[in-house]
């Protein structure tokens, strides 16, 4: 096998949040406060980052840039930076992009941040649906915009949109709501959402005359069959959906800090650039280059061994937790489970994050930690080693055990 995704990696000693940074980002303590299993003993499943090494041809790129010798100021002067990136998303998904739309971000989550005061105002609102990937609410809040929700239902088992109650939302002047940020596909619940509702949505927006970012960082993460639809193309007359991609979460590249922003209106990405134009890391292209240029075997490999954690991971569940609720997530690395058959006959079930954590040893992100509409339901990152998955597993099913 050419990449070898069982591979253990040590993360210890290189400033990982994933190793690292658990205990101020999950539970706001100290990293020095105390747990009940040494910190070497943990098993990661939380944040959205993998356990698999980064992409070879990623590397050698990095190594050969290095060999350069000078890490000097560096933009993007390299037109064939932009063929690459036409190439991936023509081919993959069928979508022109025009690289004269295109400006960069460190990560999705800065790029929220800038747009989000670019695009509203004061007494504006956003709406967002829930559960959500909760940057997307931090965002309106480090703006002072008030963020509206509109739950997604559980259907026949696969989460939707609510349209009914997002049109009636967005129709409401006294919500003034001017931003819809979409995530596409969907963090947490994995959802692949069709042609179909996302036309819906479209219009439904464009028609209010609000504005939509629509967040498709996992849109390279599907399950076999699926197919990613991005929002700009099916509008291809409006300026008013900005997309916001990265190579971070497809090939481990957190990390490297690169993101591309589709902006189409000319006076908004003329305001972001003369806002937020910056320099980028020499390594930070080379990278992004690399992934797209070289890494499509990489990713179909990965893609294969992520099919065959759910794969486990749902036979697991059917044979040790069966009241468990859980399908497939048609994208992302990211497994979304209904636990509250088990989580309500816990001693404090408002926290199932902080019980896994003392009881079993696991790091998880639970249903607190996505806004809204998450009660019951934790999150569960399976971009790792088998050997890993198998033990998280087995830390869970014997804590829930002790007490269910």
């Amino acid at each position: 096998m050419k990449y070898n995704f069982d591979e253990i990696i040590d993360r210890r000693n290189t400033n990982s949040l994933s190793y690292d940074g658990w205990k101020p980002y999950l539970f706001n303590l100290p990293r020095d406060e105390a747990f009940p299993y040494p910190d070497h003993d943990y098993v990661r499943m939380w944040v959205a980052d993998m356990d698999f090494a980064t992409p070879p041809e990623i590397l050698d790129a990095i190594r050969a840039r290095l060999d350069d010798r000078i890490l000097g100021y560096t933009c993007l002067y390299d037109q064939s930076y932009y063929t690459v990136l036409e190439s991936w998303f023509l081919k993959r998904y069928n979508w022109q992009i025009d690289v004269e739309e295109l400006v960069t971000a460190p990560g999705v989550v800065p790029a929220l941040n800038r747009l989000t005061g670019l695009l509203t105002g004061p007494g504006e609102r956003i709406l967002i649906t829930t559960p959500s990937y909760a940057p997307f609410k931090k965002a309106g809040d480090y703006h002072e915009r008030e963020v509206v929700t509109s739950d997604l239902l559980l259907r026949s088992g696969q989460f939707g949109m609510d349209f009914e109650d997002i049109a009636e939302k967005l129709a409401d002047k006294r919500l003034n709501i001017r931003l819809f940020i979409l995530c596409n596909p969907h963090n947490p619940t994995g959802r692949v959402w069709t042609r179909e509702e996302l036309l819906s949505l479209g219009e439904l927006c464009l028609q209010n005359d609000v504005w939509i970012i629509s967040d498709e960082i996992h849109c390279d993460l599907l399950r076999r069959g699926r197919t990613h639809t991005p929002l700009s193309a099916l509008f291809p007359a409006s300026d008013r959906i900005i997309t916001c991609t990265a190579p971070s979460k497809t090939f481990n590249l957190a990390g490297n800090m690169m993101s591309h922003l589709f902006i189409k209106n000319e006076a908004v990405r003329a305001a972001y650039k003369k806002q937020f134009h910056e320099m980028l890391s020499p390594l930070s292209i080379v990278a992004a280059r690399a992934a797209y240029a070289s890494c499509e075997p990489w990713l179909e490999a990965l893609v294969t061994y992520l099919d065959d954690n759910f794969s486990y991971l749902q036979q697991w569940l059917q044979n040790t937790l069966p009241l468990a609720r859980f399908a497939v997530p048609e994208a992302t690395y990211l497994a979304w489970i209904d636990l509250s058959a088990y989580l309500r006959l816990l001693p404090d079930p408002r926290n199932p994050a902080l019980f896994f954590a003392r009881e079993a040893g696991l790091l998880i992100e639970d249903g607190n930690f996505f806004v809204g509409n998450g009660t019951g339901y934790i999150r569960l990152n399976i971009a790792c080693p088998r050997a890993v998955l198998e033990e998280g597993l087995r830390r869970m099913g014997a804590a829930l055990e002790r007490y269910t």
